[in-house]
């Protein structure tokens, strides 16, 4: 790597902030980016996935600030084989794993993932709630929050509150409501000069200076969010002090009531030299790019984790009677007075979802989990309910093997044929179609026929 390839300027402030060690960093620029995917524990364990891989010949390697998170050859490709469509796991740079990692979330939590597209973080954190509890992912681009939307419908999360709005406006619809939040602020991106050049152009025209009094309105908006004794886990992709220690410092003068807890130093990990408890990675000291984190705690006596939602009317309209039968097949228990309808769309509302009048005006992308729609007096079920269940969860199901021409097929939007053992086990109607015990979405069985019903928007290309 030369200097001059590099912003100008931007060499002596990495002298002044890593000293003898500058070399090392010039080094790692010589060095490919690592490429890593991270196991979605709400389908299945890190060692229960190993198994699997190993069994396919895939090649894995910790991720050592994450269990869940594993390097990966670039020959490899995970994006190309059914677990992907079945959402076993996200690919992830390794770096950008330790933000959720390091932010402590336990099922019944209510967070919220601020700045959240493309949605690494939020399924990180939708696994880890387990199915209970509230998550909201913002992201104030709704372009950006539609690709965020599929991916948490990908990974099967079912109590997700997908928005797109600045914090200011979210500030007022969650005073002190959520007891874990996630900034993962929009930067000058220093730390990925390695793995995408594209970025040492785009540092010219919005450097630090352009970024910080954005990060500190967004910070500031994610305080007045938080509980009393909650935790704050505020992140960057970059090694500019002022958009690290910096905006850390002036919270922490900003917001008495805020105090810095310590981070662990998790292997590789390097400790802030200027603000003691911070954490930074850097691309010369493990395999990853660079980032930096801060966990702040709010004063407070207790955490504000009600375990009920506000008051909404449930469906009670033919559509929903619909819906209710229609997953009378499932094997899961389902609350009557969780179901609701938006126009010619029913959803399963998660708890902890405030009411419609103090939603009134939001840009909500999802309420909860979308169910399916009423068309021509009949309910037909989503793409995301299917991700959300088990083929276990269901009482007809086509389990396909991830080595068989037919998931691919299906993935396709193709119809497939049945064998005579499968056609005589299932009846016709819906089926549930999966990959190696993991659903993949719907189809309609006729004879020895099924008809394909996966999304047209998710086909595999």
């Amino acid at each position: 790597m030369e200097i001059r390839e590099l912003p100008p300027g931007f060499p002596e402030k990495m002298k002044a902030l890593l000293g003898a060690s500058f070399d090392d960093y010039l080094k790692s620029f010589d060095e490919p980016p690592c490429a890593a995917l991270r196991v979605n524990t709400a389908r299945l364990s890190p060692q229960a996935f190993l198994t699997l891989a190993g069994g396919a010949g895939w090649e894995l390697a910790p991720v050592p600030w994450t269990e869940n998170g594993f390097y990966y050859e670039e020959t490899l490709r995970p994006a190309r084989h059914p677990w992907y469509f079945a959402g076993l796991y996200y690919l992830q740079e390794p770096s950008a794993m330790a933000p959720a990692a390091l932010l402590p979330v336990s099922p019944g939590d209510r967070v919220l993932d601020l700045c959240a597209a493309p949605g690494g973080k939020s399924t990180e954190l939708a696994a880890r709630l387990n199915g209970s509890g509230f998550l909201c992912s913002n992201d104030i681009s709704s372009s950006r929050a539609r690709a965020l939307l599929k991916n948490l419908e990908l990974h099967g999360a079912a109590n997700s509150f997908v928005t797109s709005e600045p914090p200011e406006r979210l500030a007022e619809v969650f005073p002190e409501f959520f007891n874990r939040i996630l900034v993962d602020a929009p930067c000058s991106g220093e730390g990925m000069f390695r793995r995408d050049p594209a970025m040492r152009k785009s540092y010219l025209a919005r450097g630090p200076e352009e970024y910080v009094p954005l990060q500190k309105q967004i910070a500031a908006g994610a305080v007045r969010m938080l509980a009393p004794g909650g935790l704050l886990l505020y992140s960057t992709c970059t090694f500019d002090e002022r958009e690290n220690e910096g905006v850390i410092r002036w919270l922490l003068e900003t917001f008495p009531e805020l105090s810095l807890t310590p981070l662990p130093l998790r292997p590789g990990f390097a400790k802030s030299a200027s603000l003691p408890g911070c954490v930074r990675l850097f691309p010369h000291l493990l395999r990853g790019e660079g980032h930096f984190a801060a966990l702040l705690k709010k004063r407070g006596d207790g955490e504000n984790k009600p375990d009920t939602r506000d008051a909404f009317s449930p469906a009670a309209d033919r559509a929903a009677k619909e819906a209710r039968d229609f997953l009378s097949e499932s094997l899961r228990a389902w609350e009557s007075d969780r179901f609701f309808r938006i126009r010619d769309q029913l959803f399963y509302l998660p708890y902890g979802l405030p009411s419609p009048e103090r939603m009134k005006g939001l840009r909500c992308l999802r309420t909860g989990l979308f169910l399916g729609t009423e068309k021509n007096g009949r309910f037909e079920p989503s793409q995301a309910l299917a991700m959300s269940l088990r083929p276990d969860e269901w009482a007809h199901s086509l389990n396909l093997s991830s080595q068989e021409e037919r998931a691919v097929r299906y993935l396709k939007g193709e119809s497939l044929s049945l064998t005579q053992k499968e056609e005589a086990a299932l009846p016709d109607g819906r089926i549930l179609v999966g990959v190696d015990g993991f659903s993949l979405g719907w189809a309609k069985k006729r004879g020895n026929f099924l008809k394909n019903g996966y999304f047209p928007g998710w086909r595999w290309q």
